[in-house]
């Protein structure tokens, strides 16, 4: 790259030792393991965004208020995901990064069908923070197979391409939530949503490549070439990129987050007749009776799901593309998409047509997910491969705090405050506690911004 560094750009605080002398995979193996782990962060975000489609009849059926589901959805996922994901990724920098994946696959997917005998609100709470122990082990150390896995050029799009599975998920968990939901209740849809861990797990441990040839006879060095927590935190401290991702990421995370578990209630509690109406004549069509919720799941999952998908895949197209002229590159498309997706957003959930609205969260969808490549490939790309593990598991863990973790409660109290405090009702308080959300759009813009001016002097390789 033409800007991989930069005049006058300051020595790291700690020295990165030899590279490892890695070498990327052949590309039929590289195509083989990329497809198999973007399949196991698909696995990844259906067991984690499921619950969403699921919330209203939950809410229903336990007697719960939107900020137990705020925190059922988020925080309390949140908080062991993302404390357990530092400890994991350090061991992830020496061990066996597709047994710890494969371990983590089986474990989730375990308490996502416990959900399904969940008795209370308390049981529910205790299964998601199960759901959240076995999920901190997937994205750390499968950041760190991928760029052990890819040339660096191509860095950014591996990344973008494997956190396709955020969308994807979404949408697999959106539409077969609904769909088993309408037609079996929602415990039955959470047993489902936990089968096929099984098989990821299994493959994971015994198909992913493991770069580092004879782990065992190696482990000295490894151990002696590897970072201490602090060494890394004292090299990044002096990464103003690092943090400046960081916090967009974590902004553009909580808006995220913190719509996903309020949209379907959103159309359910404001526009039932249409919802109905609409799946009646989608069910007709189609030859199955649709309910509100199987539609709201087959609309939004195929709609968002969709076009997340290909946002992720555009964005870090764009990064590895433009950046080779210019790392400033890889900031500006996250930067501009965060401040385009404001007035979007608003607009969808005003307009009063369900079919209009659906459309432009379509829109939103494609533009929301444009950072993930960007965001994940230049935080592998500012620090030394003995950090990267680490790196990926204290970039999560930022993001997810904030956004995993306050997003659906934050949005769910807001909710609740419009709703009774201010008297709006449930309808318009989860639409205002919708927008306001939103607009936080407006300081990720600024963090990404930020960024484009402190990338070249950053940038590692």
């Amino acid at each position: 790259m033409t800007d991989s560094t930069a005049p006058g750009a300051p020595a790291p605080d700690t020295a990165a030792p030899p590279a490892e002398g890695i070498t990327p995979l052949a590309k039929p193996v590289r195509t083989y393991a990329l497809s198999l782990l973007l399949g196991i962060y698909t696995i990844n975000f259906l067991d984690r965004q499921v619950v969403n489609i699921l919330a209203e009849p939950i809410k229903q059926d336990l007697g719960l208020a939107d900020w137990q589901l705020g925190l059922m959805s988020g925080l309390a996922f949140a908080l062991f995901y993302t404390v357990l994901g530092i400890p994991i990724a350090r061991l992830a920098e020496r061990g066996n990064r597709p047994l710890i994946i494969g371990t983590a696959v089986a474990v989730w997917s375990g308490f996502t069908a416990l959900c399904g005998v969940a008795q209370n609100f308390v049981q529910l709470i205790l299964f998601r923070i199960g759901v959240g122990v076995g999920e901190a082990g997937c994205t750390p150390p499968a950041h760190s197979l991928i760029s052990d896995y890819v040339p660096k050029e191509n860095r950014s799009t591996a990344l973008a391409f494997y956190s396709m599975g955020t969308p994807i998920g979404g949408l697999l968990g959106l539409i077969f939530g609904g769909l088993i939901a309408d037609a079996y209740g929602w415990r039955t849809a959470f047993f489902v949503a936990g089968v096929p861990g099984i098989l990821f797990a299994i493959l994971a441990i015994f198909t992913l490549p493991e770069p580092r040839k004879e782990l065992a006879r190696r482990t000295v060095k490894i151990q002696t070439s590897s970072a201490t927590f602090p060494e890394t935190m004292k090299f990044l401290k002096g990464r103003k990129t690092f943090w400046h991702i960081s916090f967009a990421a974590a902004i553009k995370a909580f808006i995220g987050y913190g719509h996903a578990p309020f949209t379907a209630s959103f159309f359910l509690r404001n526009y039932p007749e249409q919802v109905q109406s609409l799946a009646s004549t989608v069910g007709a069509t189609v030859g199955y009776n649709l309910q509100s919720i199987g539609f709201l799941g087959l609309a939004l999952g195929l709609m968002s799901g969709t076009a997340g998908a290909l946002g992720s895949w555009l964005g870090g197209f764009i990064a590895d593309k433009f950046a080779a002229r210019d790392l400033r590159a890889q900031m500006v498309a996250p930067a501009l998409a965060s401040l385009i997706t404001i007035p979007i957003y608003i607009a969808a959930v005003t307009i009063g047509s369900v079919p209009l609205a659906l459309l432009l969260l379509t829109v939103n969808g494609l533009l929301g997910t444009i950072w993930y490549g960007p965001v994940y490939g230049t935080a592998q790309s500012i620090v030394p491969p003995h950090m990267r593990a680490t790196t990926s598991a204290i970039l999560l863990f930022i993001i997810n705090l904030i956004g995993l973790g306050l997003g659906p409660l934050a949005v769910g109290l807001l909710s609740d405050y419009f709703a009774v405090g201010m008297n709006m009702g449930s309808g318009e308080g989860v639409r205002w506690a919708l927008i306001v959300s939103a607009s936080f759009g407006l300081v990720a813009f600024y963090c990404f911004w930020r960024a484009t001016q402190t990338i070249r002097e950053d940038h590692v390789g």
